[in-house]
């Protein structure tokens, strides 16, 4: 379920907020290969499932930036901000992949938005996030992720 504000007033009320938790999404082998190919990231533990199936994880495994490249559609699922111009990632303070995602895995988004602050024309949201493997005990991805939006 999305939370949907209107202007940077409204969403600086939400500073402290769980912002809730995303729907599943799987993570596909076509999904690996595509990010494969757009990186050049060919390695075999991502795009060889018959040796993948022989190494350490028994499968092949998305890679980590692929999981992370995922926080943006998993967080739209959880805020909406409208009444503003402008929209940007501005970075990370931290991420660690304390899991690896098998192929056909399904993860999902756990986050809260810590901290909104000023900044000339805007704020910036400090968003503390996990990705969850379903049936895991360990996230996939744990992060806190910078964005800045604009009036």
């Amino acid at each position: 379920m999305s939370i949907t504000v209107n202007g940077l007033d409204e969403l600086k009320k939400l500073a402290g907020s769980d912002l809730g938790t995303s729907a599943w999404i799987e993570v596909t082998q076509d999904r690996i290969n595509t990010f494969a190919d757009a990186t050049g990231d060919h390695q075999w533990i991502h795009v060889d499932p018959e040796r993948a199936a022989e190494g350490p994880f028994g499968a092949p495994i998305a890679h980590g930036y692929l999981t992370l490249s995922l926080f943006i559609p998993l967080f739209t699922e959880l805020l909406d901000v409208q009444g503003v111009t402008t929209k940007v990632n501005y970075g990370l303070n931290k991420v660690r992949f304390p899991s690896p995602v098998k192929v056909g895995s399904r993860i999902r988004l756990v986050a809260k938005l810590a901290d909104v602050e000023d900044v000339p024309g805007g704020v910036q949201i400090t968003v503390d996030g996990a990705i969850e493997i379903e049936g895991g005990g360990k996230p996939a991805a744990v992060l806190q992720s910078l964005s800045r939006f604009y009036a």
